[in-house]
């Protein structure tokens, strides 16, 4: 189907992934690697996705379990993953695109969490795993990591931490923070939705200590602070307002405390609401992120320093929180 792994798309943390044709239709083979496991990883991706149907998740199409030989077989996203599109000047992806993708998302993660028969809990919600078609309609892939639990269940146990450096929710660390459950997605998909904003990466090795520039700490001052966002591209007045509700949610979905988080329902409801109907956030306490990208599992502990802004009484450092489901 390969033509002896001709064309390689891409890298995946369980393996690589190459384009293929199936009966003259174009599809993307994921090869899993030999050396992962017993397999868990592929009876995961499998048994979650198999169970999807929604068009802002990847159709599965089929699947090889012979022996030591193990693949999946995806329909083909022609304009690859979101990452290679939203970052640096290079990007060619308007503000109108970027918030209809920043949609698709949240309704694919909507249907996830409460359209399936059972929940599907993603937990590695990134750029790198939002794949676009030939109309950059995204789509949700890489269901390795994936977990199902019951419709009604709300909090899931977990022996260890997964997911990817930056986008992980704090209570996938430590318990600590709250239980495991859709809101952790949640805290991915804000962490994803305020990356698309700033265009840049949530750490980065090439910064060094004193000029990096962590973009939810940046942006939230800003809007505290009522000065002007000034974001790449963001010209007009409605290009502005785009970038500042992005700005709102993603803050949202990243409060430390996942009961302070929206469920993904009322995350889209705010995405296609006024701008002047978002409350504004609570200031959420957020640690520095591990500068080793290398790295898979850092101890957060508590909650260290909140970002870095001092007001006397401001009226804006606590509002409601969002509803719960």
């Amino acid at each position: 189907m390969t033509n002896s792994l001709q064309e390689k798309l891409g890298q995946e943390g369980y393996g690589g992934v190459y384009k293929g044709s199936l009966n003259g239709r174009p599809v993307a083979i994921k090869i899993l690697n030999e050396t992962k496991g017993n397999g868990e990883e592929f009876i995961n991706e499998v048994a979650s996705i198999s169970r999807t149907s929604h068009v802002n998740v990847v159709t599965l199409l089929g699947f090889c379990f012979n022996c030591r030989e193990r693949a999946l077989v995806y329909e083909f996203m022609p304009n690859g993953s979101l990452d290679k599109h939203i970052y640096g000047e290079g990007s060619k992806l308007g503000w109108e695109k970027l918030f209809e993708i920043a949609l698709g998302i949240g309704r694919g993660l909507e249907y996830l969490h409460q359209g399936c028969n059972a929940r599907i809990l993603h937990f590695d919600i990134k750029p790198h795993n939002i794949l676009l078609d030939e109309d950059f309609c995204p789509k949700i892939s890489d269901f390795g990591l994936a977990k199902l639990c019951l419709q009604k269940e709300s909090m899931i146990s977990m022996l260890e931490a997964r997911g990817t450096i930056g986008y992980i929710a704090p209570e996938v660390f430590s318990r600590n923070f709250g239980s495991v459950s859709h809101k952790s997605d949640v805290y991915s998909y804000g962490m994803m939705v305020l990356e698309m904003v700033g265009g840049r990466r949530n750490y980065s090795a090439e910064r060094s200590n004193h000029s990096e520039v962590y973009f939810p700490r940046w942006a939230y001052q800003r809007l505290v602070t009522d000065e002007d966002i000034n974001i790449q591209g963001s010209t007009t007045k409605e290009e502005k307002e785009i970038a500042k509700k992005m700005i709102l949610v993603g803050l949202w979905c990243i409060q430390t405390d996942p009961s302070q988080r929206p469920p993904m329902s009322k995350a889209i409801e705010m995405l296609e609401g006024s701008l002047e109907a978002i409350q504004f956030p609570p200031k959420p306490f957020i640690c520095s992120p591990s500068r080793s990208e290398g790295s898979t599992i850092i101890s957060l502990g508590q909650p260290t320093k909140p970002f870095i802004y001092s007001s006397t009484g401001s009226a804006l450092d606590s509002t409601a929180s969002a509803s719960e489901e």
